[in-house]
């Protein structure tokens, strides 16, 4: 069998001139009109490199497709349908608790990760074996915990899983549900100037667009969290929508360098064309600054690069430099736990309850 004793490959190059070049958006905002400036620019630009400029609105028009009762949970399940594009089409569930005396809830997104079936790990739906195993594994049911908790919960699909996937991943067995397109859909897109990023992006836009119409749901208060593919999810929306007033990202917070580019083989979900000599993820952290923030990291968590848990933490110190402009330091938090790749939540859940709690409007008030 034919042998190289020798491969000539680019890696160290490549690192080599990521290390040489100067992010042309790396927050270094000394003021707070300095932070304005930037925040604004800065934006413009990773609209640019999404693609989501590109991308046009058009009539949600919601529908209303199936409504269960979770036994003995005290919540209901609906499975609900919104355009998000002309003919782009975005299937999502919506757990409500079943309380009648609460008016208006607050609200959180429940973004999925790879590996969940789409949107029925967070949503709970143990009774497919599959999905049962990813929930014990990485604790995905962080959808039925925050309704059991009060908050009307929206647990989408992403394109390119669950019933958003391409004609080429259709199919009923694990291996297929279980999976995604995103490949497929980031070759399609780059050559139209879009991204995967971009188009999950946008669809959440959408969503929120929706969530405001609803009368049992607070506009103010819109939470949105996710783990992993979930929380590249959540940290975008809340970079690039003000709408969001609370963000927890879990297992999703470390420098391009270490877990992108030398990690080379992780999902084309998370690469954006030029995105790396414009920004890294600390700065795009640095967006959301002073809307309150989690961000949580496993000790022993694989995409936190060779380095670990110090790839992740270097990030949030520049992120912490946004909010201490707004002597909101207390903010945002870093919550490290001893762990691999899961959601651990217990930070997520403490932080949302109380930038997100505060008064509930029931039928009684009036």
């Amino acid at each position: 069998m034919y042998h190289e004793e020798i491969y000539y490959t680019s890696l160290e190059t490549m690192k080599n001139k990521y290390d040489r070049q100067r992010m042309s958006c790396a927050f270094s905002a000394n003021s707070l009109l300095d932070f304005t400036q930037w925040k604004k620019s800065t934006r413009t630009k990773l609209r640019r490199l999404t693609g989501i400029q590109k991308l046009e609105n058009c009539d949600l028009m919601p529908q209303l497709l199936e409504t269960e009762e979770v036994l003995n949970e005290g919540y209901l399940r609906e499975k609900w349908l919104i355009q998000t594009e002309e003919n782009v089409l975005m299937p999502f569930y919506l757990l409500k608790p079943i309380d009648h005396f609460v008016k208006k809830r607050p609200v959180i997104i429940a973004a999925h990760g790879h590996g969940s079936g789409g949107k029925l790990s967070t949503a709970g739906k143990t009774d497919v074996p599959e999905v049962n195993e990813a929930i014990k594994c990485q604790n995905y049911t962080y959808g039925t915990e925050f309704v059991k908790k009060g908050f009307c919960v929206f647990c989408p699909d992403a394109r390119g899983f669950g019933a958003r996937r391409e004609i080429t991943t259709q199919g009923d067995r694990p291996e297929q549900y279980m999976g995604c397109s995103c490949q497929q859909l980031n070759h399609m897109a780059m050559g139209l100037g879009l991204t995967v990023t971009g188009l999950w992006l946008w669809d959440l836009m959408r969503l929120i667009d929706y969530i405001e119409l609803r009368e049992d749901c607070r506009r103010d208060k819109i939470g949105c969290v996710g783990l992993s593919g979930g929380g590249l999810q959540a940290l975008w929306l809340a970079a690039m929508d003000d709408r969001i007033a609370f963000v927890g990202v879990s297992g999703y917070f470390y420098g391009y360098k270490d877990s992108l580019l030398e990690m080379n083989k992780n999902c084309s979900c998370n690469y954006v064309p030029r995105l790396w000599e414009t920004v890294d993820m600390g700065d795009i952290g640095a967006l959301i600054a002073p809307t309150p923030f989690v961000i949580e990291s496993g000790t022993r968590d694989p995409l936190n690069g060779c380095r670990g848990i110090d790839n992740a933490t270097e990030q949030v110190e520049i992120t912490r430099k946004a909010y201490a402009l707004f002597h909101a330091e207390e903010a945002i938090t870093h919550d490290i736990f001893d762990g691999a790749h899961q959601w651990n939540g217990r930070k997520i859940y403490e932080k949302a309850e109380k930038y997100l709690c505060s008064q509930i409007t029931t039928d009684m008030e009036k």
